[in-house]
C-alpha cells in the first residue's frame, strides 16, 4: 500500500450515504486522518471541521452532478433496501437506476476513481436477488470510463449493522434457536473497522484501481458457529435446533418479530447467508496489508459501541411514550394472570376442575408468560402473542358472562355474582392489553430511527433521512 497518498484539493473526496452504518465509520476515520471529506445523504447536515455535507438524491442526476463537482475519488456506499414496502419490493431498479445516475454524475464531473462496497458470494451460484442486485450494480459503476475498485465483503459486523443486529438479538432473546439449514452456510465475517481499513487502502493504493477485491476476516465460520461464540461471549448456553422447512421467508418474519431488523432487511440479509461467503482470492490483503481483528475482538468492541446508543424517548405531541405503553401491557398480563387464578379459589364451579379447562388454563398461562418473557425484552414477537391473546382472554370472558343478557351460559355453567363482576373486570383489562399491545408493536418502527425527531403517527413510514438504530432502549 502507497503510503506518500496525498489529497489534491480539499474536499476533493466523496463518501457518499455518509449517513450510514458504514459511511459514518468511513467519514470518521478520513478526518481522522487529515483528509477533508465531502459527506453526500439525501438529507441537509450542517458542515463540521474538515467535513462540507452536500445534499443529493441518488434519482436526480442534477443533483449529483453538483455533488460530484471537483472530486477526485468517490466512494459508493448507497443501497436501496430502505422505505416502504413498495420500494423494497422493487430495491432492484432502484439500485440499478441510483448507480446509472451517480456513473453519468461522476463522468459529467471528472471524477477520477470510484470505489465501491458489494458483497461476497462465490461466482458459478444462482444469486439472491440482493446479492445479484449487489454484483449488478458493480457492473453498472465499472462500465464507464472511470476505473472502478470493487471490494465485496462477507458479513460485517459493527454495532450498527443489520447482521450484527440480527446475532445479538437472536441469541440474547432466545433460550432455544429454531434454525434453517443456511446456519451451516460458510462465511468469513469481517469487523466493520477492518472494512473501512479496505475503504481508505483503496484509495491510498492506485493498484487496486479496476479490480474486485475480496475481503473477510481471519476467520472462517459457519452462521451457528458465530452465534455460539456471541452466546459464549454472553456466558450463555445455546441450544440449536435445525429444521429444513424454514424458508429465507419464513425466517425474515421470525427475525422481525424478534429482533429490531425489519423484515424487509432481513430478507436480503438471510438470503445472502444461503451460500457461502468465503474469500477464494487474497489479493486483498496483499495488495492492502491490514490488521484483521479476530470475531471474539470484533463482537466485543460492537457490544461497547452499542452501550452508547442514546435512549430514544417520545417525540413532541405524542400522548404516551413507548416506555408508558410497553408498562401498561406488562401489568395488564399480570393482572390477567392473577384475574385467571380465581377460577380456582373464588369460582365455586366445577367445570374449572375438568381436564379440557385444566389444560387450557395450562396453555393461556404458558402463553402469558411467554409473551411477559418477551415483552421485557422489548421484542415485538412478545407484543403480538399479547395482543392475540388478550384477544382471545376478552373473548371468553365476555362469553363466560354471556348468561346476562341472552340468559343462556356458553363457556360452562352460570356463574355466581362474584364471578360475574369478576368477568367484567378481566374484560376491562383485556381491552386495555390491547390497547397497549396494538400501540408498541406498531410505535416500536416509528421510534426505531435516527436522524430527527419522529412525529408521525404510530402506522406512519419512518421519515425520508432517518437511518435505522437497531436498538431497544427507550425511555
Amino acid at each position: 500500500m502507497s503510503d506518500n497518498f496525498s489529497q489534491k484539493n480539499a474536499y476533493d473526496i466523496l463518501v457518499t450515504g455518509s449517513s450510514g452504518f458504514i459511511g459514518k465509520k468511513l467519514l470518521n476515520k478520513l478526518t481522522d486522518y487529515g483528509f477533508t471529506v465531502t459527506a453526500m445523504s439525501r438529507s441537509k447536515y450542517p458542515d463540521t471541521q474538515n467535513v462540507k455535507r452536500v445534499q443529493a438524491d441518488a434519482f436526480d442526476v442534477n443533483s449529483l452532478i453538483a455533488a460530484t463537482e471537483g472530486i477526485e475519488t468517490a466512494f459508493y456506499l448507497l443501497h436501496s433496501m430502505e422505505g416502504s414496502k413498495k420500494e423494497w419490493a422493487e430495491f432492484a431498479t432502484r439500485e440499478k437506476q441510483q448507480a446509472e445516475n451517480f456513473l453519468k454524475a461522476a463522468t459529467d464531473s471528472g471524477v477520477k476513481r470510484i470505489i465501491y462496497l458489494g458483497g461476497l458470494v462465490n461466482e458459478g451460484l444462482e444469486l439472491s436477488k440482493h446479492m445479484k442486485s449487489r454484483h449488478d450494480v458493480g457492473k453498472i459503476l465499472a462500465s464507464g470510463d472511470i476505473p472502478v475498485t470493487e471490494l465485496r465483503a462477507s458479513v460485517i459486523v459493527g454495532a450498527e449493522g443489520g447482521s450484527y443486529a440480527m446475532l445479538r438479538y437472536l441469541v440474547e432473546r432466545l433460550p432455544l434457536m429454531v434454525c434453517p439449514k443456511w446456519v451451516k452456510s460458510q462465511t468469513q465475517p469481517i469487523a466493520v473497522d477492518n472494512v473501512v481499513d479496505y475503504l481508505i487502502g483503496s484509495m491510498k493504493n492506485h493498484e487496486t484501481a479496476g479490480k474486485i477485491l475480496e475481503i473477510g476476516g481471519p476467520e472462517t465460520m459457519t452462521y451457528e458457529q458465530l452465534m455460539r461464540l456471541y452466546s459464549s461471549i454472553l456466558n450463555r448456553n445455546l441450544n440449536v435446533i435445525q429444521i429444513p422447512f424454514l424458508t429465507p421467508r419464513l425466517s425474515s418474519y421470525w427475525i422481525d418479530l424478534v429482533t429490531p431488523v425489519k423484515a424487509s432487511l432481513a430478507r436480503p440479509l438471510v438470503d445472502s447467508l444461503v451460500h457461502d461467503s468465503v474469500v477464494k482470492d487474497d489479493s486483498a490483503q496483499k495488495l492492502i496489508p491490514v490488521q484483521l481483528a479476530y470475531m471474539t475482538q470484533a463482537i466485543q468492541t460492537a457490544r461497547e459501541e452499542a452501550k452508547v446508543f442514546n435512549s430514544i424517548s417520545k417525540s413532541e405531541g405524542e400522548k404516551t411514550s413507548y416506555k408508558m405503553n410497553q408498562k401498561i401491557l406488562l401489568i395488564t398480563l399480570c393482572a390477567m394472570a392473577f384475574v385467571g387464578t380465581t377460577y380456582y379459589w373464588l369460582d365455586d364451579r366445577s367445570d374449572v376442575w375438568q381436564i379440557p379447562w385444566l389444560a387450557g388454563s395450562a396453555i393461556w398461562y404458558a402463553a402469558i408468560l411467554f409473551a411477559i418473557s418477551f415483552v421485557r425484552q422489548k421484542a415485538r414477537l412478545g407484543y403480538l402473542i399479547g395482543g392475540l391473546l388478550s384477544w382471545v382472554t376478552l373473548a371468553f370472558w365476555l362469553f363466560d358472562n354471556f348468561y346476562v343478557v341472552f340468559e343462556l351460559s356458553l363457556v360452562a355453567s352460570e356463574p355466581s355474582l362474584e364471578i360475574t363482576i369478576r368477568n367484567f373486570i378481566g374484560a376491562a383489562l383485556a381491552g386495555l392489553a390491547i390497547f397497549s399491545s396494538h400501540n408498541v408493536f406498531h410505535k416500536v418502527r416509528v421510534y426505531q430511527v435516527r436522524g430527527k425527531p419522529v412525529s408521525e403517527s404510530a402506522s406512519s413510514e419512518v421519515p425520508t433521512g432517518a437511518r435505522p438504530v437497531y436498538n431497544t432502549n427507550f425511555a
